[in-house]
């Protein structure tokens, strides 16, 4: 067993797309609200959005693995006016999935994106094993000046 495993690194990754462009987000809070409104955390800069389109929450599944899953309104019961569609097909809530399109109006949407990837921690400098070989081939002989 190695001293030092691979860790799982997660990254949540949010692509908005709106009348301004397009831009990534990482996202790392467990709560964020989507609209228009300035005070949204997710800012989408379209007239056909709601002040407080959706909101998206941080959840665990089973095994203790997080996603966010994207409700319809302010999340308190108070839906947008144009709703929102997860693939295509209109829904009020929906646990997103790596790929997941969302689409808030015309030409207005985001992208989730679910990375997984392993870190391997590096070996410590005064590491007794760590073995730089050496070609001979590469050596350069005094000799030959």
């Amino acid at each position: 067993m190695p001293k030092f495993p691979a860790q799982p690194h997660k990254a949540h990754i949010l692509i908005v797309e709106d009348d301004k462009g397009r831009r990534e987000m990482l996202l790392r809070k467990s709560k964020y609200s989507i609209g228009r409104a300035q005070q949204s955390d997710i800012r989408i800069h379209s007239p056909f959005v709601s002040r407080h389109h959706a909101t998206m929450i941080r959840q665990f599944d089973d095994q203790g693995y997080t996603y966010y899953e994207i409700v319809d309104g302010d999340g308190n019961k108070n839906c947008s006016a144009n709703g929102i569609l997860v693939n295509g097909r209109k829904v009020n809530n929906q646990h997103l999935k790596n790929g997941d399109k969302v689409v808030f109006g015309p030409q207005v949407f985001i992208i989730y994106q679910h990375t997984q990837r392993d870190i391997f921690p590096s070996l410590p400098p005064d590491d007794p094993f760590d073995i730089t070989l050496i070609d001979p081939a590469m050596m350069i002989s005094e000799l030959e000046d």
